[in-house]
């Protein structure tokens, strides 16, 4: 086991890639926390899988936008499973409109989840980490954070400072021994995408030098080495995972 008795927290963990990467950490070994703010059934089916699994599990219900519930998750976290190793930063929406239509609060709204969201839980996390000296971060951001695209200025901004983000954590962690990288996952096959639109699937299709879309388990096992020790000696890395679009 890559993971065995590691206690994570993995926010926005109870759909698509999130729950994807919840289950793999757990079949690895670890104890995972996940978060939720509307979908309680959701976050719970999760938890039971990976108790079913011999791990421990909860769910907490927390907007990963506000700081305060933030640090109650955490420390709720080390309080029922004794301490805290990883931190996956996953949690993020979208609110698509092109700049000259978009809104102040489409804008607020996708800031406030995908980049704030992703510092709340670094800023209580990382004082343990350090303390303890060890630890490590994951944080998922899009190759649309690399490239941008058009009708999503807020998420592709948002994306692009999870980037900067991880390699500014990536110097201040690393003597503490924290590693911090981030995965930039394309288009991936989740629920969400399986309704689109025919013609949004062929365009992403063609931008895909494999010819598939991906998985969100394709994503998980990426996240997974990079909380593990055999990614001991990477840090302040943004891996793609997309099957070449962004080639």
């Amino acid at each position: 086991m890559l993971l065995e008795g590691k206690n994570v927290i993995v926010t926005g963990g109870s759909l698509g890639i999130g729950s994807a990467i919840a289950l793999d950490l757990a079949a690895n070994g670890a104890n995972v926390a996940i978060n939720y703010r509307r979908h309680a059934d959701e976050a719970n089916s999760v938890v039971t899988k990976i108790r079913g699994m011999g791990r421990k599990a909860i769910a907490v219900q927390a907007d990963v936008a506000s700081f305060a519930d933030a640090g109650r998750m955490v420390e709720t976290v080390v309080k029922e499973f004794g301490g805290l190793d990883i931190l996956v930063c996953n949690a993020g929406i979208n609110r698509d409109a092109v700049s000259w239509k978009m809104t102040e609060e489409q804008w607020d709204e996708v800031i406030d989840t995908n980049l704030k969201g992703y510092f709340n839980y670094i800023r209580h996390a990382a004082p343990l980490f350090k303390s303890q000296n060890s630890g490590k971060i994951v944080c998922v951001t899009s190759i649309n954070g690399l490239r941008g695209k058009f009708g999503q200025t807020n998420y592709s901004a948002s994306k692009a400072g999870i980037i900067g983000l991880v390699k500014s954590l990536a110097r201040e962690l690393g003597r503490s021994n924290v590693n911090v990288n981030a995965v930039a996952p394309g288009l991936i096959e989740t629920e969400m995408m399986k309704q689109a639109p025919a013609d949004v699937k062929e365009k992403a299709l063609s931008e895909i030098v494999l010819g598939r879309l991906g998985t969100p388990e394709d994503v998980a096992h990426l996240v997974t080495f990079l909380c593990s020790d055999l990614a001991r000696h990477i840090t302040g890395e943004v891996i793609k995972v997309d099957g070449g679009q962004y080639i």
